[in-house]
């Protein structure tokens, strides 16, 4: 019931926003109905449209009117829920056989750059400044800046805004970050390139890392906030 409300919000949202082009003008005017449709219709769908679903508008607003209005619609609510399925499955995988190619080709010219060391499990390198302290291990926890982008160079998560470093268990992290972190010493910096088997795959994560995405991490090792005990049970 949830994911079949949350599908319909959406779609109201996008339906609202894709005949929003002819009520633009009465909506400048105060209709405060019409403000409210355009209003929704413009917040919904900016989620719409980092799907990469393409509509026929003509037909999206005679689905939603032929349901407010209670008129026979063509497919029954099951039927109507399968084909949006299909429709965000196939998007889906369009949009991730298109991040693995891009992401392929991006890593093979990095990876020719002086300075970007490629590890066995894929992972890119970059040493941005040498550290001088110790070189956390994975049952540790680190106290990092960091920076998160796409190859576009698009910020999906930083801790520069606020200030506030972030402490991070690197057992529990992406491959990629505690392989990376683990390369590392205090008081450096390092890029890291990191492909989609070693972040999120391909399902990738949220909205702003999609599927089979190649993610890269400007990452500043502050601390090392509680060292693996190197001698257990003395």
């Amino acid at each position: 019931m949830k994911r079949s409300f949350c599908v319909i919000l959406v779609l109201l949202g996008s339906v609202v926003y894709c005949a929003a082009g002819g009520i633009t003008e009465e909506a400048g005017k105060g209709s405060e109905r019409q403000k409210m449709s355009y209003a929704f219709g413009m917040v919904v769908a900016g989620d719409v449209s980092e799907t990469g679903l393409e509509f026929n508008y003509d037909a999206f607003i005679r689905g939603f009117r032929d349901v407010m209005e209670k008129e026979k619609t063509r497919y029954t609510q099951d039927e109507a829920m399968n084909i949006i399925q299909s429709a965000f499955t196939a998007a889906q995988a369009e949009r991730g056989e298109r991040n693995r190619i891009e992401g392929t080709a991006f890593l093979s010219e990095n990876g020719k750059r002086p300075g970007v060391v490629t590890t066995a499990s894929g992972l890119q390198y970059e040493v941005v400044s040498e550290g001088n302290g110790e070189s956390p291990v994975t049952e540790d926890v680190v106290s990092v800046h960091y920076r998160g982008t796409l190859i576009d160079g698009t910020v999906f998560d930083s801790t520069l805004e606020s200030g506030e470093p972030a402490e991070i268990p690197l057992h529990s992290v992406i491959p990629g970050w505690t392989e990376g972190l683990c390369m590392m010493r205090e008081g450096g910096k390092a890029k890291l390139y990191i492909p989609p088997d070693l972040a999120y795959g391909s399902r990738g994560a949220g909205s702003a890392i999609g599927p089979n995405s190649v993610i890269i991490f400007e990452v500043e090792l502050l601390a090392i906030l509680n060292e693996a005990d190197e001698n257990p049970g003395e």
